[in-house]
């Protein structure tokens, strides 16, 4: 195996970018919780970029409400 990790810092991150498609959009923060049927808290985490794991239900129900991909609010970031 040609790829191991080593230290945190080599294998690089995950970045959301739910901001940006949610300001694009005009939505706030209060309306997509009510369309996703979740609190506020919890999008403000997803907004800020503050979450530890990701829940698939939560992802599934606000990549359904802005009409968008996972791919459009989750990026990979390599440290390579």
């Amino acid at each position: 195996m040609s790829r191991e990790i080593y230290t945190l810092n080599q294998y690089g991150y995950i970045e959301l970018t739910l901001k940006e498609v949610m300001d694009r959009r005009g939505i706030s923060r209060n309306a997509l919780a009510r369309a996703v049927n979740t609190r506020f808290e919890v999008i403000d985490k997803w907004y800020q970029g503050h979450i530890e794991k990701i829940d698939a239900d939560i992802l599934a129900r606000i990549c359904f409400v802005l009409e968008c991909t996972p791919e459009d609010i989750i990026r990979y970031v390599s440290e390579e």
